[in-house]
């Protein structure tokens, strides 16, 4: 059985966007889907307004979650934070161009989850 993935899934795995770590993040957070091993970092450099001026993640990951990642780094820079940690998952969803099965949906959305999840322990932790 042959996979079909979407030409911007391809894109984006073959040519990810933001791969690799920004200097000084005000936001990291890396975490790892236990059912496959995929493992990604997310960091974010904030303005003082809560405004993502840059994005970037890393990590060993699969084509889905690999491309998804990257998706996700062009969608929320120069949002807020806010705008971010209420993102809808079917906004990442449908930017992947393609159905995903219901067993690779974790897959996909796991960068979302990681940045999600950063994204509350740094606003908790300004207060």
């Amino acid at each position: 059985m042959t996979l079909q993935y979407s030409e911007t899934i391809f894109e984006h795995f073959r040519h990810p966007r933001n791969y690799g770590a920004l200097p000084a993040p005000e936001v990291a957070h890396e975490a790892v889907n236990a059912l496959c091993g995929d493992r990604i970092r997310m960091e974010l450099n904030v303005s003082a307004d809560q405004t993502i001026t840059a994005a970037r993640f890393c990590g060993d990951s699969c084509i889905i979650s690999r491309a998804a990642a990257s998706i996700l780094t062009e969608l929320i820079q120069g949002q807020t934070l806010q705008e971010v940690i209420i993102l809808p998952q079917d906004v990442l969803l449908t930017a992947l161009h393609t159905t995903i099965r219901p067993a690779r949906v974790k897959c996909a959305l796991l960068p979302l989850h990681i940045l999600q999840a950063g994204l509350a322990i740094y606003l908790r932790s300004y207060s």
